[in-house]
This record gives C-alpha cells, structure tokens and sequence, in this order.
C-alpha cells in the first residue's frame, strides 16, 4: 500500500521521485537542497489502513524557503493524499487490491492524515525569501560600474599609455585596480547587511563564514567585469549602458532572484550558469533563511571562484593586448 501511495504522487507529474528507502535521510536531503519536500511513510502505514477504525499517518518535510514554491507543493501533497484516500473508498482500484476482501469491507472509515512541517520559514514569510536575494542584486551594480568607468576614464584620456610605459605589469595594474573597488564593494556589502538587519530584521540563521567568503569572491567578480567592460569601452557613457545591461540586467533575470531558473528557457538558461548573482543569491539565502552553511552552498562558492578566475583572465587578456597594441 506504501509504494502505491508513492505511485499517486508520481502519476500526478508534479513530482519526481529522487531517492526512497528506509535509509534516506530526508533532513539532510533538505538540507542538501536536493529536494523541495520528502515523503516520510512510517513503518505502520499498511498496517493501520487494514485495521478497522485506524487511520494512517504522513509526513510530509517541505523546504520553506520560497513561501511560494512551498504552498504549491503543500496543496499538491494534500490534493494526492485526498485522491490516495478516495481510492481507498474505491472498490476495485488498484489501492484496494492490495487489501483483502475481508479488510476492504470495513475500509470506508479510514483516511489517510497528512502532516506538513514546513522548514527553515515556518511563517512562510516572503521577506525571509526575497530580502537574501535582494542584498545580491543591490551590491551588484554599484562597484562593477565605479571600476569600469575609472579603466574606461584612463582609455579615454589616453593616460593609460603612461602605465604601459612604467615598469608595472598587467597583472599588477589589474590587482591594484581591482583591490581599490572591492574594498569600496565589501564596504557597500557590509553596509547593506546591516541596514537590512536593522529595518527588515533579517539576520544570520546559522554560520556566516559562506556568505562572508561569498561575499568577497562576488564583489570581486563583478568589480573584474567592470573592468574588463572598461578595457573594451572606448567611452565612459558606453562603459554605464553596457554595465547595466550586462552586471544589472541579466544579474536580475538570470539569477533566479525574479523567478526561478528552471522556468528560463532552455536554449538561453545556460546563461545563468556563468551569472554570479545566480550563486550568491545561494549564499544569502542560506545564510538568512536555511542556516545549513558549508553542506549546502560549498559548490557556489566554487562557482564564484571559478567565475572570479575567469574574469580576471579576460581583464588581463585584454590588458596584455591593448599594450601591444599601444605599442606597436
């Protein structure tokens, strides 16, 4: 009788099956960000339903952090418990096979109770949601655009060239550029966590150490995009229209901030994958609403290291050729 109520779900398409057994480990599944919800069947299920006046129960694990995603899937959980307990009443459905005749006469008076624990926002509060994401978007902007209009300035005026001429090397110019706007990035970041725990309340649910770390690898992303678009800009006005578009814009609809990826078309989500605010908005939402730490988010900071490397690498490329360039 278990595994055909563990077929309801499945035949309803809106849920996928990802692991099952007596030795799955639900919480720490949860905590994984590996499912949005899991099923927990106690030992007694069958037993309970072919017993006269017994009614089995459920469990339902459901990851609260996005208050919208998770009501769905509570009323899609309620609406195949309610159908599995119609079936129950069914002669002849493939539930009631599974009980024998004797058992099924006295079935019409049993249900199934289903018990929803909602985690990590039992309120299901849309700030404990939205406000993570929001501290990403907002430290997004402002230093990827400070930096790339101070390279773009340099280019402009042309004193760019009394760089190549001095002893400095590329790497050097670029780590010493990049270090002035990340420390005023970490600043703006570090502001606005503040600001956010003293208006909106929210505040650390667990160890800070990944946001933190998140948060100087990001800030160092966007402010080597900056720079790079600066290398590449021969305007400063050029520099702020491609700035917003591509560290503000596609940071607001590639990150998941807005909706989630999944809803993203196919033949352009693979953007996503190389948008840092899509891995730091991981991080504060942890860090804010989940609380897990390093199980959960190690891979996004991953990603922002990679990503970080990456830009750098442009930046320097393009450096490198512009003195040649200058040169010859």
């Amino acid at each position: 009788i278990s595994r055909e109520y563990i077929a309801t779900f499945e035949r309803t398409n809106k849920f996928h099956l990802a692991a099952q057994g007596a030795n799955v480990n639900v919480p720490r599944l949860l905590d994984q960000g590996r499912i949005a919800a899991g099923v927990i069947i106690p030992p007694e299920f069958s037993r309970h339903l072919k017993r006269r006046g017994r009614d089995a129960q459920v469990q339902v694990l459901v990851d609260g952090t996005d208050a919208n995603t998770a009501n769905i899937v509570r009323a899609y959980a309620n609406a195949t418990t309610n159908s599995f307990a119609e079936n129950l009443r069914s002669p002849g459905s493939s539930t009631t096979n599974a009980i024998t005749q004797n058992e099924r006469s006295s079935n019409a008076a049993r249900s199934v109770t289903l018990q929803t624990r909602l985690w990590y926002n039992p309120g299901l509060e849309t700030l404990q949601y939205i406000g993570p994401g929001a501290l990403a978007i907002t430290v997004t902007l402002f230093p990827s655009l400070l930096a790339g209009l101070a390279t773009a300035k340099e280019t402009e005026q042309n004193t760019i060239t009394q760089i190549y001429a001095s002893s400095l090397t590329g790497t050097e110019y670029l780590l010493g550029k990049a270090a002035a706007f990340w420390l005023v990035g970490m600043a703006e970041v570090l502001l606005t966590h503040v600001e956010s725990w003293i208006f909106f309340g929210l505040w650390f649910a667990g160890d800070p150490t990944p946001v933190i770390a998140g948060s100087a690898l990001y800030i160092a992303c966007v402010v080597l995009w900056g720079i790079f678009l600066g290398t590449n800009a021969k305007t400063q006005s050029a520099v702020i229209q491609a700035v917003s578009f591509t560290a503000f814009l596609l940071s607001l609809q590639f990150s998941g901030y807005v909706y989630p990826i999944s809803n993203i078309p196919v033949y352009i989500r693979w953007i996503s994958g190389i948008v840092p605010a899509r891995y730091y908005i991981l991080l504060t939402r942890d860090a804010y609403t989940r609380g897990v730490g390093w199980i959960s988010v190690w891979s996004s900071v991953l990603a922002l290291a990679a990503i970080a490397s990456f830009f750098f690498f442009l930046a320097w490329r393009k450096l490198q050729k512009m003195q040649v360039e200058t040169t010859e």
